[in-house]
């Protein structure tokens, strides 16, 4: 059975990054409240080929391959 929290003297800055994120989500405070503590608190198992599948989606996204040659370089890039 769902139980209701309240919170008191939430940070100011972290009040106004659940804000910005529920916005972005387009949930309620309260729900993205919930999100964020369920994604640090109840961990999620993800077989190996979910993993797999979901990097292939994020990079497909994208919309650009990077190769090893260019992630070495882009590594260096800005370091003394």
């Amino acid at each position: 059975m769902p139980t209701t929290l309240t919170l008191k003297n939430i940070p100011d800055e972290v009040y106004e990054r659940l804000k910005i994120a529920a916005e972005a989500h387009r949930r309620s405070l309260s729900s993205e409240a919930i999100v964020c503590l369920e994604a640090v608190l109840i961990p999620t198992k993800m077989t190996s080929s979910d993993r797999l599948a979901r990097t292939r989606q994020l990079r497909a996204r994208l919309g650009t391959q990077f190769h090893i040659r260019d992630i070495g370089a882009l590594k260096k890039q800005d370091r003394p």
